[in-house]
C-alpha cells in the first residue's frame, strides 16, 4: 500500500489500528516490529482521508498520535501529518548567539499581540532588536486544550499550538527572528503533562507511581519501559533543536524529573544539544529551572569534568526573590529570608544564591550549595526582575512596577543588567505596560474549569487575599493581559523604554569581562529615611537611592571604577533630566568647575531625589 508510514510505541498492547479520516470510518492493523520492542506500524494514504489519522489499542477510542505534529482541530481530536523539512528556510548564514552574550526576553506569544499569532509576534521583532535584547525566550507552544492558556499543560509535546499558527508559524518566526539578528529558546515542559487531553496513558508506561510531583504521577524516566519515555523527551528535544531551527531551550522544574539512573535525562539532554552544536557550528542552549540551588546543574559532565549535568545555564530565582523584597517591600511566605539586609548585596555581588547551604525558614531546612564562580561562570545563571511566573502567579497578576514608583522600577532595572548574570525580562517590563498578565485557562471540561477557579480562590484566600481572583476562563482575563502596544511610545513609558534600552545597549557593546564580573555592593541610610545603594564593578558602577525625602548628595564611586562628575560618562539615568544634568557637567559647561551652577552637585557627588539611579562608565 502506497502511502505514509505511521509508528506507534505500545509494548503492552495485544492489537492496535491506524484510524484514518476526521470520522474514523476506516481502520487500518498495525504489525508489531518483530523485534519484541513494543513498536507497531502501518502504511496507508493518509492524504485521501482529509490528511487526519489516530491510533487505536486493543479496540479502544481512538487517540491522538503521541508523536503527532500537528493537531489542527484540537488535542483530543485526530492528527495530522506534517513535513518538517517542506519550509523554505533562508537562515543558512545564521550563527547563533552564545549564552555568554544573550539577553533574554520571555515572550507569551497568545498575549504578545492582540493577534496572539507567531506572525503577529514576528511584526514586533523590530522592537526587540532596537530594545537591546539577544535571546527571544518562547513560553510553550506545544499543543494544549482550547486557544488560550500558558502553555504549562500541553499534552501533544510534538504538536504546535495551531491557534499560534501551527508548524509553519513557528517556523517562520524562527527565521524571521534570524535574520533580525535573534536567537530564539521554547520552554518545554517535560515534568508534567496537563490534565485534559493527555492519552498517553492509553498507549504505554510513560507514567509511573514511583515518583510523585505536585501535578500527580511522574514521568517514568528510571522504570521498566523507560527507555522508549526517554527516547520520547530527547527526539522531542532534537525536533525543536533541527526541525525548527531553534536555539535553545528552557527546560521547566527539572527538579521534579526524577531519574536515579547513573546518568541522568539531562545529562543526556544536555549530550544532545552539544553534539548539534559541533555539527552545525551554532550554539544550541539548554537552560534549566530549578529549585536546588545546585551548581552542579550546570557543572560540566563526564570524565575530567567536575561531575555535573552539563546544562548551559540555570534560572537564579534568588536573584529576582532579594529585588522584589528590596522594591515591593514584601516579604510574605518564601520572600522572608529576602528581607534580610544581606540579601542584595549578596546576590548582586558575590553569588546568584542567597541560599547556599544556609537556612531557608520557608523550607525549615538548609538549602543550596555554594557557588565558585572561578569554575563556574557568572553568565551560567539567568536572573530576573519580572518572569510569568513571578507576575502570573500572583492573584491578580499585577506587575512589579505596577505597586511602585517608575523611579523604583529603574532601580531594579539597572541593579539587574548591571549585574553580572545573565539577565532575563519579561514581555513588556520594559516599558512599565500597564497590563497585568493573569492566570487563564481554555478547558471545555466544565469540572476541570470549576476545579481551577474553586482552586485559586482558596489558595489566594490562604494567603490573605480577600479580593476576588479572575476567573481564568472568562476571555476578559485573556484579554487584559495582551499587552497594548499603542502606549509604547507615551510619556513615562517611553522614558522606562529609553532607560532599559541604553541599559541594554551597554551590555550589548561591553565584554564579558566588564559586565560579567562581579563587585561590590554597599547599602546605606540616607539620613531621611530612604536608603542608597551603591555597586562598583570594573569599568562600571551605580548609585541608586530608594524612598527618603528631598534630594540627597550621594558619593560617585571614584578610582579604577569610576569617575567624578567632570570625567563621567553616563550610560543611563533615571528620571532623564539627571542623566542630562550629569552630561551638562561632564561636557564643562558649569564653566570647567565640575560642579553644577544652579546648586547641584560638587566632584565626586551626584544630587539624588528618591527613587532615583544613575549608572556610569568611564
Amino acid at each position: 500500500m502506497s502511502g505514509e508510514q505511521v509508528r506507534l510505541w505500545a509494548p503492552q498492547a495485544e492489537r492496535v489500528e491506524l484510524v484514518l479520516g476526521v470520522d474514523g470510518a476506516t481502520r487500518v492493523p498495525m504489525a508489531p516490529s518483530g523485534a519484541g520492542d513494543g513498536w507497531w506500524s502501518a502504511t496507508a494514504d493518509v492524504a485521501a482521508h482529509g490528511g487526519r489519522y489516530a491510533v487505536s489499542v486493543d479496540g479502544g477510542d481512538p487517540v491522538p498520535d503521541p508523536r503527532s505534529r500537528h493537531q489542527p482541530d484540537g488535542v483530543h481530536a485526530a492528527s495530522a501529518l506534517v513535513e518538517t523539512d517542506a519550509f523554505s528556510w533562508t537562515d543558512r548564514g545564521w550563527g547563533g548567539v552564545p549564552l555568554e552574550r544573550a539577553a533574554v526576553y520571555e515572550l507569551h506569544v497568545g498575549t504578545f499581540t492582540k493577534a496572539g499569532t507567531f506572525d503577529a509576534a514576528a511584526e514586533r521583532l523590530g522592537h526587540l532588536v532596537e530594545l537591546g535584547v539577544t535571546v527571544v525566550e518562547l513560553m510553550p507552544v506545544a499543543a494544549f486544550p482550547g486557544r488560550h492558556g500558558w502553555g504549562y499543560d500541553g499534552v501533544s509535546l510534538y504538536a504546535v499550538h495551531d491557534a499560534y499558527g501551527g508548524p509553519q508559524g513557528l517556523a517562520r518566526f524562527v527565521d524571521a527572528a534570524h535574520a533580525a539578528g535573534l536567537a530564539v529558546w521554547l520552554d518545554v515542559v517535560y515534568n508534567h503533562l496537563g490534565p485534559s487531553g493527555n492519552y498517553l496513558r492509553q498507549t504505554g508506561p510513560y507514567f509511573t507511581d514511583r515518583h510523585h510531583t505536585p501535578w500527580g504521577e511522574a514521568v517514568n524516566l528510571d522504570g521498566p519501559g523507560s527507555d522508549e519515555v526517554r527516547a520520547y523527551l530527547l527526539d522531542n528535544a532534537r525536533m525543536w533543536l533541527e526541525d525548527y531551527h531553534l536555539d535553545g531551550l528552557r527546560l521547566d522544574a527539572v527538579h521534579a524529573l526524577h531519574d536515579e539512573r547513573a546518568v541522568h535525562l539531562l545529562e543526556e539532554l544536555a549530550e544532545l544539544a552539544d553534539d548539534i552544536t559541533g555539527r552545525t557550528g551554532v550554539p544550541r542552549t539548554l537552560v534549566a529551572e530549578s529549585d536546588r540551588n545546585d551548581p552542579a546543574t550546570v557543572s560540566r559532565r563526564g570524565p575530567g569534568g567536575a561531575g555535573g549535568l552539563g546544562l548551559h545555564g540555570q534560572w537564579a530565582d534568588d536573584v529576582h526573590h532579594a529585588l522584589h523584597v528590596l522594591l515591593s517591600g514584601e516579604s510574605q511566605g518564601y520572600y522572608g529570608d529576602f528581607a534580610d539586609p544581606g540579601a542584595v548585596p549578596k546576590v548582586l555581588g558575590r553569588t546568584p544564591f542567597f541560599h547556599d547551604g544556609t537556612p531557608s525558614t520557608f523550607r525549615g531546612r538548609v538549602h543550596g550549595r555554594p557557588v565558585d564562580l572561578e569554575v563556574t561562570e557568572p553568565w551560567r545563571f539567568v536572573a530576573s526582575l519580572q518572569t510569568h511566573d513571578q507576575v502570573g502567579n500572583r492573584a491578580v497578576g499585577d506587575r512589579l512596577h505596577h505597586g511602585i514608583p517608575a523611579g523604583r522600577h529603574a532601580v531594579g532595572a539597572a541593579l539587574l543588567l548591571t549585574a553580572p548574570w545573565t539577565p532575563m525580562l519579561f514581555m513588556g517590563e520594559e516599558w512599565g505596560a500597564s497590563t497585568p498578565w493573569q492566570y487563564f485557562t481554555d478547558h471545555e471540561e466544565e469540572w476541570l474549569a470549576e476545579s481551577i477557579r474553586e482552586g485559586r480562590q482558596a489558595e489566594f484566600a490562604e494567603h490573605g487575599w480577600a479580593g476576588e481572583v479572575p476567573d481564568p476562563q472568562d476571555a476578559g482575563t485573556v484579554e487584559a493581559s495582551t499587552l497594548r502596544w499603542s502606549e509604547v511610545g507615551d510619556g513615562g513609558h517611553a522614558q522606562m523604554l529609553a532607560f532599559y534600552r541604553a541599559l541594554l545597549h551597554w551590555r550589548r557593546d561591553t565584554t564579558p569581562q566588564v559586565r560579567g564580573t562581579v563587585g561590590e555592593v554597599t547599602r546605606e541610610p540616607d539620613g531621611t529615611g530612604g536608603e542608597v545603594l551603591t555597586v562598583v564593578r570594573p569599568g562600571v558602577a551605580l548609585v541608586a537611592r530608594l524612598g527618603g525625602e528631598g534630594d540627597v548628595a550621594v558619593p560617585l564611586p571614584s578610582g579604577d571604577n569610576a569617575a567624578a562628575p567632570g570625567g563621567v560618562e553616563v550610560v543611563a539615568a533615571f528620571p532623564a533630566e539627571l542623566g542630562e544634568r550629569l552630561a551638562t557637567i561632564a561636557a564643562g559647561t558649569d564653566g570647567g568647575t565640575g560642579t553644577d551652577p544652579d546648586g547641584g552637585e560638587g566632584a565626586g557627588e551626584v544630587r539624588l531625589g528618591p527613587d532615583a539611579v544613575v549608572v556610569v562608565r568611564r
